[in-house]
């Protein structure tokens, strides 16, 4: 009795979870029953008009035959073609050829749907003979998306339209809006009645695990990756890895029933990366070749009449990366050359291999120039399997055969013995075509590479590891002096320009603005009173709006989330009390107000800090602000902070100074009625010896 107790236990739990049987297909329909020609198969309904078979066989030997669907009550020669493959080119789909225990996926023509159909059959056009079929029950129900709400609204401005669950690995967000500000953020998934730290990343719609660029209002695909579904998660979040920050989530329901991920849109991976391939070839390719200085990387592997190259390249979005052979066999020489011209579409947002001819050192105007081999009249020869973009290293495979039929255009690679090769990394033009490079992004020596070869390794460290030197320029400091009163509220952190180059801190993505000001230094002086504003959020349900302001001689700050061993290590100076029970608590909190992006972080776009501040708007809940009342004690050390007291690395430097040694500083005009005393004597000095000389000089 007490095994079907727990046997009964764990089938309600698993039907409370939603979790689907592993592999999952979709609602079975039933087995094609076979009439002639080895027809079998198991039917599946994918969603409202896909149909997915599994195991399908078929001997080819059909004079006529294709998949045929219709909606009277048996097969008939009243019904519809359905293609197979889908992308056929010409009026009508070829003739269904032989399968042996195929996967098939059909997608209905013209906007039927399940419901409209009573059968599917392999069907003979030419005898009217029906050589297999399966039927569909009158009440079959079929997988469908699920629409979720938007997501939760915390941090960064992250905000969307209703989320759609499309099938069991996709997410479809519309309308989504975040500034991108944040250092570490990427989707993340997860389990728990909220986001956590033990989540795992979602490559972005790109495919790539960059951190979260800024996004305005665009409509987004993303796929979970690996064998995760939506089944395994409780939530999809985006989620800053660094500082443990959950910018804003969305919960999954537990009684979904979406369609299956059967990976009918994705890009194969290479086939090395197959854990099951039966080769004797390596796991993962050994050959390598660094060139163009570093900044590229080939990794290469032939298998039976293909070779497959990964190239990985340092380069920015809008620009190409070009590899193959030389058109010479002795030397690097572009006329006459057959390369590989691979990127990031920005506009698709689609990764591209495409196969190119050189006939002359110019752009190609559809017959002459460095040009796709389709655009003067030969074939795309190459097949990209996938890319990925990370780090600012794009990184593309894609497979050419060693010979081609294109005599002009395609040069055969040999199955044995070296040739030369050439490089390049150079800009698009307006048709996504490879524009000139300079010759510093071109590979002058001459290269030879064996594509044979299985041990042909000479890279020395990951493209990842290198400094970018292209970057923005960090804006100038900021400083106040002989100020007394400082309203602190929160802002973005200006990126490349902002508070980690200023400070050589990292940051998540959100600073104290001081006065209008981003993290500027502040003067103060011994035994001298100075007032605080604080707005920086007083709801501590809700860390991203909770930043009390507290003074400190941490550099980092976050006082509240240290352990006591930790907190002992800092010094406090204003901004923090203690119970009856001796438990610390900030005495700063106010309403909160940030900044925020009228857009997207334009800090990589605005040359200086006032330019940038021109693109936010302030944005203040309801409330009061609060107030920090602080006497600088006259043995306060020369160096002091100013932080936050929940989170890490948000504010900056205090410079404590003895009394009377302020001055007034206003670009770089001084004013004399706030000089420090030593100054101003010295001043004076400078005045009554300039006076007796000019009254000497006249005399």
């Amino acid at each position: 009795m007490l095994v079907h107790l727990v046997t009964l236990f764990l089938f309600v739990s698993e039907g409370l979870c939603g979790k689907k049987p592993e592999p999952y297909y979709g609602r079975e329909i039933g087995k094609l029953q076979q009439f002639a020609h080895g027809i079998k198969g198991i039917v599946y309904a994918v969603d409202e008009s896909t149909i997915f078979i599994k195991g399908f066989s078929y001997d080819g030997t059909g004079p006529d035959a294709f998949f045929w669907i219709g909606n009277s009550p048996r097969p008939s020669p009243d019904g519809y073609i359905v293609p197979y493959p889908e992308d056929y080119s010409g009026r009508e789909p070829p003739v269904l050829g032989e399968h042996n225990n195929s996967d098939i996926i059909l997608r209905l023509p013209m906007g039927k749907r399940l419901k409209d159909i009573r059968w599917l059959s392999v069907w003979c056009r030419r005898f009217t003979v029906d050589f297999g079929e399966v039927f569909i029950p009158p009440n079959l129900e079929v997988p469908k998306p699920r629409v979720l709400p938007e997501f939760k609204r915390l941090a960064h401005g992250l905000r969307s339209d209703n989320i759609s669950i499309l099938d069991a690995k996709t997410f479809y967000i519309p309308n989504l809006h975040y500034d991108g500000a944040g250092p570490d953020a990427y989707f993340w998934v997860g389990n728990g009645t909220e986001p956590s730290p033990f989540g795992i990343k979602v490559p972005n719609e790109m495919g790539s695990l960059d951190p979260l660029r800024g996004y305005q209002g665009e409509d987004i695909e993303i796929q979970l990756p690996g064998s995760l579904t939506v089944y395994d998660i409780d939530w999809l979040a985006v989620w800053c890895v660094q500082y443990r920050h959950n910018f804003g989530h969305v919960m999954i329901p537990k009684d979904l029933d979406v369609p299956p991920a059967l990976g009918q849109t994705k890009i194969s991976p290479p086939w090395w990366y197959n854990p099951t391939s039966t080769t004797s070839k390596p796991s993962t390719p050994t050959n390598c070749r660094e060139l163009l200085n570093g900044r590229l990387q080939v990794r290469w592997v032939m298998k039976d009449d293909l070779v497959e190259i990964t190239l990985s390249a340092k380069m920015r979005e809008d620009q190409y990366v070009a590899f193959g052979l030389s058109g010479s066999s002795s030397k690097p020489q572009m006329i006459g050359g057959d390369i590989t011209v691979a990127f990031y579409d920005t506009s698709s947002r689609s990764f591209k291999a495409v196969d190119y001819y050189i006939s002359h050192i110019s752009q190609c105007d559809g017959k002459l120039g460095v040009c796709p081999d389709e655009r003067i009249g030969g074939r795309n020869d190459v097949i990209l399997l996938n890319g990925e973009r990370k780090n600012g290293v794009t990184t593309i495979t894609y497979t050419r055969p060693l010979q081609t039929n294109e005599a002009i255009n395609d040069r055969p690679i040999p199955s044995q013995g070296e040739v030369s090769i050439i490089a390049a990394i150079g800009p698009l033009n307006a048709r996504k075509e490879a524009n000139a490079h300079s010759p510093m992004d071109k590979n002058s020596d001459d290269i030879r590479i064996d594509f044979s070869s299985f041990d042909d390794h000479e890279c020395t460290a990951s493209l990842y590891d290198l400094v970018d030197d292209d970057g923005p320029k960090p804006w100038t400091p900021a400083k106040i002096i002989g100020e007394s009163e400082f309203i602190a509220r929160i802002g973005p952190t200006g990126g490349k320009r902002g508070y980690t180059p200023l400070t050589g801190h990292p940051s998540w993505g959100i600073a104290w603005y001081i006065n209008e000001l981003l993290i500027p230094e502040i003067t103060v002086e011994r035994g001298q009173t100075y007032t605080f504003i604080v707005e920086g959020g007083n709801d501590n349900t809700n860390p991203a709006r909770y930043h009390p302001l507290y003074i400190t001689d941490s550099s980092e700050g976050g006082f509240g989330q240290k352990n006591l061993n930790e907190q002992k290590k800092q010094k406090v100076y204003a901004g923090i009390a203690y119970d009856r029970e001796g438990y610390p608590f900030p005495t700063a909190t106010g309403r909160y107000c940030e900044y925020v992006h009228k857009t997207i972080d334009k800090s990589a776009e605005t040359e200086t800090f006032k330019e940038y501040f021109e693109t936010f708007r302030l944005e203040c809940d309801q409330g009061e602000p609060g107030y920090l009342n602080w006497t600088v004690p006259m043995d306060a050390p020369d160096l002091l902070y100013y932080q936050c007291y929940t989170h890490n690395n948000l504010g900056w430097k205090i410079n404590v100074v003895d009394p009377g040694y302020i001055s007034h500083q206003n670009g770089e005009n001084i004013s004399a009625g706030t000089l420090s005393k030593p100054l101003v004597a010295m001043t004076a000095i400078t005045f009554v010896l300039l006076i007796t000389r000019n009254f000497d000089n006249h005399l």
